[in-house]
């Protein structure tokens, strides 16, 4: 064995720990890494206590399932690391509640805007049964989720690119969307599908989708006036298996974006404004949740 003179070691060990300690600074991470601590989600409860959207084929108020998943994905989502997702729960009556959610949700710099719904049918499919001795409206011809974007958003591509990949997950548990909206019998309620394989809808009208300053998807997670699904969507199974296939959509959609940096993108009215599509850094803002 070649054995160093005395007087050499303490150089070549301090040579060695230095080649160490640069490797390690040198050494890449993942590429497109999803920086989960920095990407913020806002999942926006659709509806308020005043005024509670559609009534379940038991007649329960939509406005409760939407909160009790809202507040299942949120937590999902702050378990597996994205710990800057905000629960946006609104009050009043449903304009002016809707002109406060947008207002929140682009005050607080999102990168994400998720608003979580319950699907109903128009009265003229309902029929009568009878529940705890009340007379109820139900309809169980329709079944399954939806999803909705609008191309008026100011990141059209942003939207349907999260709206796909949710769509996608929930595909991917079994889950199947309603095809009802494209039937003519829908009346003004029908809607374009623009993705066929996973069940996003185009809905331009809705101001949460059309006038937040960052991407956003509406779900409709389910059928509450039908009894069997209505069953479902209160399940605590059926409620985490939704929110497992959002966090999994939000970490695909969060590795997929370009850092936040200001590009070009059109706005509604033609002019060019700019949009941002994903943090680099962010400022904390202070949200208050409504419990």
């Amino acid at each position: 064995m070649l054995r160093l003179p005395r007087v050499l070691r303490p150089l070549i060990a301090a040579m060695l720990a230095c080649a160490g300690a640069h490797t390690a600074r040198a050494e890449p991470g993942p590429a497109n890494a999803c920086a989960r601590e920095a990407f913020r989600v806002v999942i926006d409860v659709g509806h308020t206590a005043q005024s509670p959207g559609a009534t379940s084929a038991r007649g329960v108020p939509e406005f409760v399932f939407n909160l009790k998943l809202a507040q299942r994905i949120e937590q999902h989502l702050l378990d597996v690391g994205f710990r800057r997702s905000v629960l946006v729960i609104t009050e009043g009556r449903s304009r002016k509640g809707l002109a406060a959610r947008i207002k929140r949700a682009n005050a607080l710099g999102a990168d994400l805007f998720l608003s979580i719904h319950h699907d109903s049918v128009p009265n003229k499919f309902l029929e009568k049964w009878e529940f705890e001795g009340k007379q109820r409206g139900f309809s169980d011809r329709f079944s399954g989720h939806s999803i909705f974007i609008s191309h008026d958003n100011s990141d059209r591509a942003g939207s349907l690119q999260f709206a796909s990949l949710l769509g996608t997950q929930l595909r991917e548990r079994g889950l199947q969307y309603t095809p009802h909206y494209t039937d003519r019998i829908m009346g003004h309620r029908q809607r374009l599908l623009i993705d066929a394989q996973v069940g996003v809808y185009r809905y331009d009208q809705l101001l949460v989708l059309r006038d937040t300053d960052m991407p956003a998807v509406l779900l409709e997670a389910g059928s509450i006036i039908n009894r069997e699904e209505e069953l479902r969507m209160g399940s605590v199974k059926h409620q985490a298996l939704i929110s497992a296939a959002v966090a999994d959509a939000v970490e695909s959609f969060c590795t997929g974006r370009r850092p936040r940096t200001p590009t070009n993108a059109a706005s509604r009215d033609g002019e060019v404004s700019k949009q941002a599509t994903a943090p680099a850094e962010v400022v904390p803002v202070r949200a208050i949740k409504q419990r």
